[in-house]
């Protein structure tokens, strides 16, 4: 199915009058950022730039949280619940090769997912509700360090975040070139892939070329070993459930006519379903030992989770449904098949709340905007950063208007 990408102007048509006027200061924000591209638990300039706008509008806010993270409040009018509305601040160490006039001015360093934009997303839901306080509830907004690597989510919570005053639920978007302009992807349950990495190294005995039985190839083992590994998702994985085993690294011999006494294997693992968070450690234990023994190897691995699944209440992604579907009157409108095998640390915060995490489509290939994320060439139609206000907008009306119909209390 060819999706065709709505235009700017069609989007516009939903959105109140108040985003439309905010959408030449979101462009200049997010611009700024791109320009000044931090990487994660770096981003000093970022904040402070965060901070300013939060001191000009007059709004409460706590900086140094995790580092680099800001977290401001916004109190409505009225009495009600604490909605969450995270956004992500990183860069990636990638070299921008776009020819844009607010192309980045750090060499090595890019936005090449996104997160200018959401950051200045945020600061509109920030400017907006400081001038339209007749909402019930509080909003915080919670600007994330370090989404990349390591993670900022887990450190923010830790230094308390989601407290004082409590969240009740939160939500959060990205800013999606999976998806055209004009659309907008969200779904209950599995949103994005639990993300669990490893390093290997197999240890053998280096030798000869011409004389193989003088020594444990390390190659040959490792090699079987890439092999085995994929058995684990086509033979014990329920093939109901998704899960992808990767071997993104092999690195291994000096020289054609020596065979390799060691091989070091990286890679990563990615499921949705949380009954597997202890399954693939345990299954590569067993397959990568039993290889080792049976060619007299040895081997050392390293094997951690970086991020669980990002899982979406039922409920929240009903509310940010139903808030999507008044704002994308567009032929595509609200996609539920948007799932992804990408990782996100929005995860942490939905562990601790009931949340939804969602996609707005931002690809426009009649623009040359439709480069995947992480390509030193991504950008996006900003014409979407008002769509994502807009959204985020009405999940604090609704949400603070009907708390018990989006918490099920």
């Amino acid at each position: 199915m060819t999706l065709s990408v709505s235009s700017p102007a069609m989007l516009r048509a939903t959105l109140r009058p108040a985003v439309c006027d905010l959408q030449a200061d979101l462009v200049t924000w997010r611009r700024h950022l791109h320009q000044r591209p931090e990487l994660g638990f770096k981003e000093i300039e970022t904040a402070a730039f965060i901070a300013s706008k939060l001191t000009e509008w007059g709004i409460e806010f706590r900086s140094g949280v995790a580092k680099t993270g800001v977290v401001a409040i916004l109190p409505g009018s009225r009495p009600g619940p604490v909605l969450g509305i995270r956004a992500d601040m990183d860069a990636l160490p990638i070299q921008e090769r776009n020819e844009v006039s607010y192309k980045s001015q750090t060499s090595g360093q890019m936005h090449a997912c996104g997160h200018d934009g959401h950051t200045a997303i945020a600061l509109g839901v920030a400017r907006y509700l400081s001038e339209h306080r007749d909402f019930a509830g509080t909003v915080k907004l919670i600007f994330q360090p370090a989404e990349e690597g390591p993670g900022g989510a887990k450190p923010m919570i830790d230094e308390a975040a989601l407290k004082d005053p409590d969240v009740d639920a939160i939500v959060g978007l990205h800013l999606w070139n999976n998806l055209p302009l004009g659309t907008v992807g969200v779904r209950p349950g599995p949103m994005m892939a639990a993300v669990e990495l490893f390093d290997l190294q197999i240890r053998g005995k280096g030798g000869h070329g011409g004389m193989p039985h003088q020594t444990t190839d390390a190659i040959v083992v490792a090699s079987q070993v890439v092999g085995a590994l994929q058995t684990i998702v086509a033979r014990n994985i329920d093939p109901i459930d998704s899960a992808v085993v990767t071997v993104g690294q092999f690195n291994a011999g000096t020289a054609r006519n020596v065979i390799s006494g060691s091989a070091q294997l990286s890679g990563t693992v990615r499921y949705f379903n949380p009954k597997y968070a202890d399954f693939f450690s345990e299954r590569f234990e067993r397959i990568i030992g039993g290889l080792c023994a049976a060619h007299n190897a040895e081997y050392c691995l390293n094997y951690w989770r970086l991020y669980p699944a990002t899982v979406n209440d039922p409920r929240m992604a009903d509310l940010v449904r139903s808030v999507a579907e008044q704002v994308i009157e567009t032929p595509l409108g609200v996609v539920p098949e948007c799932q992804t095998m990408g990782g996100e640390d929005m995860s942490f915060f939905l562990n601790e709340v009931p949340g939804c995490y969602f996609f707005v489509g931002a690809a426009n290939a009649d623009r040359d905007l439709a480069y995947p994320h992480h390509h030193p060439r991504f950008d996006f139609d900003e014409a979407a950063l008002g769509t994502g206000l807009e959204i985020f907008l009405r999940c604090v009306e609704a949400f603070g208007d009907r708390p018990e119909a989006w918490l099920g209390r």
